[in-house]
């Protein structure tokens, strides 16, 4: 019989305490969250707008949560009136196409191009399907002063 010596004894003890730690400390079912919540928070904006001023529109984007790899992404559309919406690093939207968001605090610059009602919705989505929207409303603020001159 061959004597087992005490060198030999540990190494093959921290084997078997490895091989033990590996089966326990291993879960397969390990939830890695990557998908969070999030909402558009903007100021208060002016209701009342001219052909040819421009409304200011502060916007906050808050998440529950932060996944290195979720991409935000922003769009509008305007079913009422004419107008032009602008990102304040001077990026011109045209409705309904799909520019990157790439910063959580960030200013959009409406100016409106008609004397009617106009209606403008933003749209910010992530690259995982969520999107959360915000409408705004302006009234021509010479349209009404002309009615009552009438």
């Amino acid at each position: 019989m061959k004597k087992i010596t005490l060198r030999r004894a540990l190494a093959l003890s921290t084997w078997v305490v490895a091989i033990i730690l590996l089966f326990v400390a291993c879960n397969i079912d390990l939830n890695v969250q990557q998908v969070y919540a999030f909402r558009l928070e903007t100021m208060p904006v002016q209701k009342k707008i001219i052909d040819g001023e421009t409304a200011e529109i502060r916007c906050t984007l808050w998440r529950e949560g932060d996944y290195d790899l979720t991409r935000y992404y922003i769009r509008y559309f305007q079913p009422d009136g004419k107008g032009e919406l602008r990102l304040d690093d001077g990026t011109v939207f045209t409705p309904n196409d799909l520019y990157p968001l790439d910063r959580m605090v960030f200013r959009l610059y409406y100016t409106s191009h008609c004397t009617d009602q106009q209606t403008i919705d933003i749209y910010v989505q992530d690259n995982n399907g969520q999107v959360v929207s915000v409408s705004f409303s302006f009234q021509n603020e010479s349209g009404g002063d002309e009615e009552k001159e009438r």
